[in-house]
């Protein structure tokens, strides 16, 4: 082997061990976990490039060769594939696998909840403290979110379905109530095409209304139907509801807690003692269980119930039962005492 043909060779060998120690290198940095100690939250930002991504792993502690982290996300293909959310990366998460993550759109999902019973104006003040919702109705007027929202009832009470809403970061609340719409319509709008002709309903908004009443005199699933029911029957027969949440909701904050006999004979739309037929709007927010009871409601004779104290109702087909029945209760002095009448 001449001496020319050593020279040449040699800077080819350092070439080609510099290339495999690179390389080594390279694949090393592939299979180390990336530098955090407990679950990290990394938010990638709507717009950001991969370039700007590998930036923040590197500002932020979790990579400290972007060289490698770059040229990994070309050459996997995965660099035009990353989207933006909020991604918990756990201790032990490669820097390919952080891409995986990056790359799989599963951002970290919060979730809100409407409360089965609760009013439009107790839902607005939970919306307004959810630390991480978007802020854009906490100086807004009822109509102002009515006319967002194309609200053409009277009210926004009853307009939202009680239900566990999931969402990323970002999300404001008026997305929150626009989801909540749009379940209640569908639930509501599949209920009444599936409804018994003969219930006492001109439209669905009264079927709504009535799910709002059922919803706020019993937490008891096995109970809506049949507090339905009697509802039902009173409007068929022509009987005032009588129901005490109307009149505490028509009340409004003058309500401290207890209902008077003056507050049950005070004229109010809501006053079902006073008025006949159903009150004007919702008094409540519903979930689905009370929509269906209102639009299936249980047959039979009963007319009546008073609260047992324990969460139940006594339910009875005559005045006479009935009273017989609330006298055996108050005798208790349950202080969640309530009949209808």
């Amino acid at each position: 082997m001449s001496r020319r043909l050593v020279f040449v060779s040699l800077p080819v060998v350092l070439a080609a061990g510099a290339a495999a120690v690179g390389w080594q290198q390279y694949q090393g940095f592939l299979d180390t976990p990336v530098n955090v100690a407990e679950p990290y939250v990394l938010t990638v930002k709507k717009g950001s490039s991969y370039n700007a991504v590998v930036s923040d792993l590197v500002e932020q502690g979790l990579i400290d060769k972007p060289l490698f982290m770059k040229l990994y996300g070309r050459q996997s293909g995965l660099a035009a594939r990353i989207r933006a959310g909020e991604y918990k990366v756990d201790p032990g998460t490669t820097p390919a696998g952080l891409i995986d993550i990056l790359v799989s759109g599963k951002s970290i999902q919060y979730s809100f909840t409407v409360i089965e019973g609760s009013t439009v104006k107790e839902l607005l003040a939970q919306l307004k403290q959810d630390q991480v919702l978007v802020q854009t109705l906490a100086d807004k007027k009822p109509e102002d979110i009515k006319s967002a929202l194309d609200v053409e009832k009277p009210s926004l009470e009853g307009l939202f379905l009680a239900e566990t809403y999931n969402y990323e970061r970002g999300t404001t609340d008026l997305e929150i109530l626009q989801r909540a719409q749009r379940l209640l319509n569908k639930k509501l709008t599949a209920a009444w095409a599936e409804r018994k002709k003969s219930l006492p309903y001109k439209t669905s908004y009264e079927a709504l209304i009535m799910a709002s009443i059922v919803e706020k005199e019993t937490g008891r699933a096995n109970e809506r139907p049949e507090i339905a029911g009697v509802f039902v029957r009173r409007l068929n027969k022509g009987m005032r509801l009588q129901t005490d949440p109307t009149v505490i909701y028509g009340m409004g904050d003058k309500y401290k807690g207890n209902i008077r006999r003056a507050d049950l004979r005070r004229p109010t739309p809501y006053n079902t003692y006073v008025i006949n037929g159903l009150p004007p709007t919702p008094i409540a927010l519903v979930g689905a269980e009370a929509i269906q009871a209102a639009l299936n409601p249980n047959a039979g004779k009963s007319l009546y119930f008073v609260a047992k104290g324990d969460g139940s109702h006594q339910f009875s087909s005559t005045l006479r039962e009935h009273n017989n029945a609330v006298r055996r209760y108050q005798l208790q002095r349950r202080k969640d005492y309530r009949s209808t009448p």
